[in-house]
């Protein structure tokens, strides 16, 4: 497989990493095309001793760190303000070590290698930034998800961080009555639901009243949301999932939440 085709296989998880890491689709988006354009320009950005898919992630990091902060490349005002000013009190390097861990699924020696740091560096990286993120705000958060075994064990991990569920919907219909009777300040949400309904649907009716709400959508075919269309998701778990990514992908929204129903 040639070089393009390579790069261009990773480019939905390298986007979806970027949202992730800014907390908005455009962005996540912006960064994501800057590094493509810097490759185009000079090549030896791709690092040819490592995988397709660290040497891209390894790009990025070089056109992220060149910029001096992670801003996107308009002005922005409302929820994505309050989140750049959040991401510049953190410590650096700590969120990407932890969304390239939990989110990515990546070992140590593979995150120090994408962020150019000693290995126990990024270890250490990874345990400041779940205290940093232990100290994010609590808020009601709506699960929608079929399966009831899945769903249980998201409401286990959710409550575990100090969150209250507000519920658990199994189908569009449900999903939109649950959100419209008490306001979520997160959904968690699978793409598809019980009654062969669309999750997505579900969450886009519910974004209509509640817009400002962040989304984390579950599902095993990550790519069919990260098609370049929008509404796209900024938050994305793929089944199956761990703990800790569920874990991260919650603090992460709700560290970039605005809603005023939130506790500090």
């Amino acid at each position: 497989m040639s070089t393009s085709l390579q790069i261009a296989k990773q480019l939905p998880y390298l986007r979806r990493y970027a949202r992730a890491l800014t907390g908005s689709q455009q962005s996540g988006d912006s960064y994501a095309a800057a590094t493509l354009e810097a490759i185009l320009q000079d090549r030896s950005l791709l690092d040819d001793a490592l995988s397709p898919k660290l040497a891209l992630f390894q790009a990025f990091h070089t056109v992220w760190q060149t910029t001096g902060a992670p801003v996107g490349l308009d002005p922005v005002e409302g929820i994505e303000a309050r989140a750049q000013s959040l991401l510049a009190e953190l410590t650096p390097n700590t969120r990407e070590a932890l969304l390239l861990r939990s989110l990515e699924d990546l070992s140590y020696d593979q995150i120090a290698q994408i962020i150019q740091v000693p290995v126990a560096e990024a270890q250490e990286l990874i345990a400041i930034a779940y205290h940093e993120m232990s100290k994010s705000v609590q808020g009601h958060i709506q699960i929608i998800e079929d399966e009831p075994l899945i769903a249980l064990d998201i409401k286990s991990i959710v409550a575990e961080m100090g969150h209250n569920v507000t519920g658990i919907a199994r189908t569009h219909t449900e999903a939109v009555a649950l959100g419209k009777r008490e306001r979520p300040d997160l959904i968690l949400a699978d793409i598809h639901l019980a009654d062969s309904s669309s999750g997505v649907e579900a969450v886009t009716e519910l974004l209509a009243q509640y817009p400002d709400i962040p989304v984390i959508f579950i599902t095993a075919y990550p790519e069919r949301l990260l098609t370049g269309d929008k509404p796209e998701p900024a938050f994305l778990i793929t089944k199956p999932f761990e703990e800790e990514q569920v874990r991260s992908a919650v603090s992460q929204a709700m560290f970039f939440a605005s809603t005023q129903t939130l506790n500090a």
